[in-house]
């Protein structure tokens, strides 16, 4: 961007302008002070007042201090639109096509010059902007920039129904732009602190569909909005004023979603989204928030290949899901007299779930020579004898869960001391927490504290969490997913004289988890932990231990049934044992009871009782 610019300074110093009209301060202050102006420049008001933009590149902007000053900004680029049209792609009419037609229908601005800009016509015709939709790729644990989902928007041409060629549309996504190959805790680490540029791209949406579904095996979710050919053209010629612009990408707020919205306040004027995100905005409740401002009109529903793979073994039993490992392992089974013996119909089903299976275990590998050729015969044996159509369940639409942030006030005893507690979650989702839109078994908890007023009024911290990750995907006779689980902050634990000691840990786990019934599921894993403990001799102490459960999606809500320990090497041995169970009150309310028997070398055995109020509320 500051390459093309450069061109425009040289002409503004060496060639003579076309005459700029000369409206009113007051015009153009008003004009500065437009809402769509603001959200052009993508300004937001400062911590101490004024204004800042979001943009973090100063290529974006016509005046000295026009990422601060907004009515600066807007008479440098009135300014710049008469420039000489010699200037070409080069011309701030073609570097800001959005700004041009702007203040061109607010000051009637018909003497301006008439640049070619060729580059950017043949750009936005090669795109054809008619409709726009709304992608929710699902939450994917695996992945520590995914594990709240994401957002991105296709744009579609106007003959996508009639031809079929949604796959040939553009995806429009913003992300952080990473240079190198940083491990994920270095990426965690950058997400949160802004340590990334983030940027927009126009891909192809069959690219992005295929890293989403398949790489990751994520479900996605398609709104369709009703945005008009005139909106979303709008909202394309601003993107191209973003090309090679860089924003500061964090991941709870500056974000894919919040820059999203943002664009979709340029393509309807007068909507507001963003400003309902002012600390964080997690994707699930940006895509709650457009469907409340009245913009979807149709939803898709796309299953990931893990999901398509499990409904089509579900239609198969034991032996047969035997059979469909065995092909998948070896294709020359295809010719086995016990296989051919089978009926028609179950060879279809079993060819087509070893075909799945093959490929599924391709996913994100280096082509296999071997592993192709046994993905060839299986296909072709499927379409020599195809299986019925495959009809995967539609789970609920992921807006429908309880909104993100959770605020707890709760009641209760500890041993022979009754308390009140407090307690704050900035995000998202434990194993608890009411169902409708969350996958059994997943746990993201981000930014928890839980403060504590005993008899007496003795105040005491009684947790701080700074992320808690769980991922208990249960295996089956074709998947062999490994649970795991990863947590650090602060916690109270038993210590010596009867006194609980606050201490730092960090502690991971990893083993298996089975399911016992549609919803129920049981889960093992061996632990490790490492502990700051004042009644320690050590700075660092070190434990192993194990973590195993049972959680049961029941009547009234979700009950946990906990064991777990820890072995220190110092001698310390802590066990403990735990029951939960949550009434979904509402979508957005829930009482859970907590009952807890803890042991420790350090002090007796205490139970403590719970009662707690969660209000679910962004």
């Amino acid at each position: 961007m500051p390459k093309r610019l450069l061109l425009c300074v040289l002409l503004a110093a060496c060639a003579p302008l076309h005459a700029a009209p000369a409206p009113s301060l007051q015009a153009l202050d008003a004009l500065a002070n437009d809402p769509y102006w603001i959200a052009l420049g993508h300004y937001e008001t400062g911590k101490l007042g004024g204004w800042r933009s979001y943009v973090d590149d100063s290529g974006f902007f016509l005046a000295e201090h026009g990422d601060s000053d907004p009515s600066a900004e807007l008479s440098a680029t009135l300014h710049a639109l008469y420039q000489p049209a010699e200037a070409g792609d080069s011309h701030p009419q073609c570097v800001f096509p959005a700004r041009t037609r702007w203040l061109r229908e607010q000051l009637q601005l018909d003497d301006l010059p008439q640049p070619s800009c060729t580059e950017y016509q043949r750009w936005f015709d090669d795109i054809q902007p008619h409709r726009a939709v709304l992608i929710f790729p699902a939450a994917y644990l695996n992945s520590p920039s995914s594990m709240f989902g994401h957002t991105l928007l296709r744009i579609d041409q106007a003959d996508v129904d009639a031809n079929g060629t949604a796959l040939l549309s553009y995806a429009l996504n913003f992300g952080a732009y990473i240079e190198g190959m940083d491990n994920s805790m270095l990426y965690a680490w950058k997400g949160l602190m802004g340590g990334y540029p983030g940027l927009f791209s126009l891909v192809s949406y069959r690219a992005k569909l295929a890293e989403y579904s398949r790489l990751e095996n994520r479900d996605l979710w398609e709104y369709q909005l009703n945005l008009t050919p005139a909106e979303t053209a709008r909202m394309i010629e601003h993107v191209w004023e973003l090309k090679q612009v860089r924003f500061d990408y964090f991941f709870f707020d500056e974000n894919c979603s919040f820059r999203l919205l943002e664009l979709l306040e340029i393509a309807r004027p007068g909507v507001a989204l963003t400003a309902q995100f002012p600390l964080t905005a997690i994707p699930t409740d940006t895509v709650r928030a457009v469907k409340q401002a009245g913009m979807v009109e149709r939803i898709d529903y796309r299953p990931s290949r893990e999901k398509e793979l499990l409904a089509r073994a579900s239609q198969l039993d034991e032996t047969e899901q035997d059979w469909v490992l065995a092909l998948a392992d070896d294709s020359n089974l295809l010719q086995d007299n016990a296989f051919r013996g089978l009926a028609l119909e179950r060879r279809a089903l079993i060819q087509d779930a070893a075909y799945r299976l093959v490929r599924y275990h391709a996913t994100g590998a280096e082509r296999d020579s071997v592993q192709a050729q046994r993905s060839f015969e299986l296909l072709q044996a499927i379409n020599r004898n195809p299986p019925g159509e495959l009809s995967v369940a539609r789970p609920e639409l992921p807006e429908n869960g309880h909104q993100s942030r959770t605020w707890q006030l709760g009641a209760g005893s500890r041993g022979d001391r009754s308390f009140a507690e407090y307690g704050l979650r900035m995000a998202y989702h434990d194993l608890n927490d009411n169902l409708a839109g969350f996958p059994l078994g997943a746990q993201i908890e981000i930014l928890q504290f839980k403060l504590r007023q005993y008899e007496g009024n003795h105040w005491q911290l009684e947790r701080l969490d700074l992320a808690t990750i769980r991922s208990l995907t249960p295996r089956n006779r074709l998947l062999q997913p490994l649970s795991w689980q990863v947590a650090g902050g602060l916690e109270r634990v038993p210590g010596t004289h009867e006194q609980r000691e606050l201490v730092s840990h960090i502690n991971g786990g990893a083993g298996g988890t089975w399911q016992l019934g549609d919803d129920t599921l049981a889960y093992a894993m061996a632990t490790a932990r490492l502990e700051h403990n004042s009644d320690f001799a050590a700075f660092i102490a070190p434990a192993a231990g194990f973590n195993s459960g049972l959680i049961w999606n029941n009547a009234l809500g979700n009950l946990s049934v906990e064991a777990k320990g820890d072995y220190f090497l110092q001698g310390e041995v802590r066990r403990s044992l735990a029951l939960n169970q949550q009434w979904e009150v509402t979508d957005n309310l829930g009482l859970r009871l907590s009952a807890t028997r803890q042991f420790s070398q350090l002090q007796t055995p205490e139970n403590e009782l719970l009662l707690t109020l969660r209000w679910y509320h962004y």
